[in-house]
């Protein structure tokens, strides 16, 4: 679009080195704590630990993500998508406040999740998912996450909305989770209906409901051994579907 300027003029051209312009496009991020390292026991009687993932492990599960795009039952490939775009958007700053968590077992990824920071009082859950089947690791994440907003950050809400049938009973349903009237109130994943958690729910309820499901609980300190043990990722070759 183009106007002409009301006032005379030295410069025709104004430029921008790209340093000026990158603090309009990047968000500025809070400060708040970082998820601090847990360890749990699973079912197999393994330790996974669940920490912070690194912007320089992206490309690794960026990778193993496009495999996953390519799974067109389940809702594996919208998934998929969501969840690499929202890593690259996490590494390219051009995502406000985002966390994302890995789950290992010996170095191996089994689990995945992630969200990002509306403000201080709501938290907005993005995804979850469990690479590995049979050891609860979705449940463990999400448990992580919801533990992180409430109890770490203090938040008043938690977000989320759902794509499978899976999730929504799972966790939409099996938690008797609320919903906000749609269309004023939606999620940033399409627009989608948010159902929510508030604090309060989060302390009488659902965090044992949570803590039931999981069988264990998340322990800290983490030990220097098991961080080493779990230092680099080992993507998995192919999605565990059984």
């Amino acid at each position: 679009m183009k106007k002409a300027p009301p006032e005379k003029v030295s410069q025709e051209q104004v430029v921008f080195k790209v340093e000026e312009l990158e603090p309009l496009l990047s968000p500025d991020p809070m400060i708040v704590p970082p998820f601090e390292p847990a360890a749990i026991k699973v079912k197999t009687g393994e330790t996974m630990l669940i920490r912070p993932m690194k912007k320089e492990e992206a490309p690794l599960l960026l990778n193993y993500l496009k495999k996953i795009m390519e799974v067109d039952h389940d809702f594996y490939d919208i998934v998929g998508v969501r969840v690499y775009a929202e890593i690259l958007g996490w590494v390219r700053n051009r995502l406000k406040d985002p966390y994302q968590m890995v789950g290992l077992i010996d170095g191996h990824l089994v689990g995945f999740c992630n969200g990002r920071l509306m403000n201080e009082d709501i938290s907005i859950s993005l995804h979850t998912m469990a690479y590995r089947r049979g050891i609860r690791a979705g449940a463990i994440l999400y448990y992580a996450k919801c533990e992180y907003a409430f109890d770490v950050l203090k938040q008043k809400e938690f977000w989320s909305t759902f794509e499978s049938y899976n999730g929504l009973k799972r966790w939409g349903i099996g938690m008797a989770q609320p919903s906000y009237p749609w269309p004023d109130i939606q999620h940033e994943l399409g627009g989608a209906k948010v159902y929510y958690i508030t604090k309060k729910y989060w302390d009488t309820t659902v965090k044992r409901y949570l803590q039931d499901m999981i069988q264990s609980k998340l322990e800290r300190p983490v030990s220097k051994e098991l961080l080493k043990k779990n230092e680099n990722i080992i993507v998995p070759e192919k999605l565990e579907e059984d």
